[in-house]
């Protein structure tokens, strides 16, 4: 019989809006709280390095761009971050002093895109791969691309199999079923949602994969934006931007930590492992409980790129064996 356990933690916190290396500074921080109480996975929430710039309209309405918009979203792209990068290196290196999986939200910056992606690191600090969020939600689609299915990465690690699924996409039901399929069992789920229907939809998921759900939102105040940042918010310093909500979920839609909504902490819950099988018995989505003669799941994993260079040299033609008949004169 199963015995092993896994400890787990999320952290509920802010990002340091605008300041990529300030906030790497707090996921070090964090992350040594969190491993310093046995945590082997810790996880970080939607957008965290980089900024979720929530209540931003960046100066856009329907046919019109203001300057000052423009200028606010050159502050967003600057402080996005490359991947690989230095950024990634210093994640790595944190990961690796603290000998945990660490898993965490980023504004990622490639061209002239930026991408809301969560990065996965090894506790040897080996980078595993990345997810781009397949599908920004309403105004997210101003100031994100898009993903596609080459980066819906389940990796399969000592301490279970584990992927994440970023905020809205968690409303996608195909999406589910393809993790699902991967044998997904660490189901990652930083949001920038702190709705109260945010947790049933957690423990839905969890009931409906037979997987741990791990949700993780920050805790922000309007104090943690710069003074000059224009939102929906205001100006009252103490004026909450985003409430959090963050908790673990077990595989029989239990609640093993949280809802949190009183301010910055670190959920730590202890996984029995073996409820996974527990709760496959009477329910596995794409197994027993699937009916592939009535309903067929197809995913597109390939890498959707605009620009596709193929070798365009000029063919030699190969001399010709009959030689040519003189010309007549």
């Amino acid at each position: 019989m199963s015995t092993k356990k896994t400890v787990v933690a999320v952290i509920q916190a802010a990002s340091v809006a605008f300041d990529t290396l300030k906030t790497l500074d707090k996921v070090e921080a964090k992350t040594q709280e969190a491993a310093e109480r046995g945590a082997q996975l810790v996880l970080f929430p939607e957008a965290f390095v980089g900024t979720y710039p929530k209540g931003s309209t960046f100066g856009a309405t329907i046919g019109n761009r203001t300057l000052e918009g423009r200028n606010d979203y050159l502050r967003y792209w600057e402080n996005a971050i490359e991947v690989p990068g230095p950024a990634t290196e210093r994640l790595s290196a944190i990961a690796a002093s603290n000998r945990v999986y660490l898993v965490t939200g980023v504004i990622e910056r490639d061209g002239g895109t930026l991408y809301c992606t969560v990065l996965f690191f090894a506790p040897d600090g080996a980078y595993l791969g990345k997810h781009r969020k397949l599908m920004p939600t309403a105004s997210e689609r101003l100031v994100w691309g898009y993903g596609d299915g080459s980066t819906m990465p389940v990796f399969d690690t000592p301490l279970g199999k584990m992927g994440a699924v970023i905020c809205w996409e968690n409303y996608m039901p195909l999406m589910r079923a393809a993790h699902y399929a991967k044998g997904i069992e660490l189901y990652l789920a930083p949001t920038a949602d702190g709705r109260d229907t945010w947790l049933a939809t957690m423990k839905h998921i969890a009931l409906e994969g037979r997987c741990f759900v791990l949700s993780c939102n920050q805790y922000t105040l309007r104090s943690d934006f710069p003074a000059d940042y224009q939102s929906d918010f205001g100006e009252d310093p103490n004026a909450v931007v985003s409430r959090g909500g963050s908790c673990i979920i077990s595989p029989f839609g239990e609640v093993l930590a949280g809802p949190d909504f009183d301010g910055e902490s670190i959920l730590i819950a202890e996984l029995d492992m073996g409820d996974i099988g527990r709760g496959k018995f009477d329910f596995d989505a794409v197994g027993h409980y699937a009916r592939p003669d009535v309903f067929k799941l197809t995913v597109n994993e390939k890498a959707m790129l605009p620009v596709v260079f193929e070798n365009s040299a000029v063919q030699v033609p190969e001399p010709m064996k009959t030689p040519l008949p003189k010309a007549h004169l």
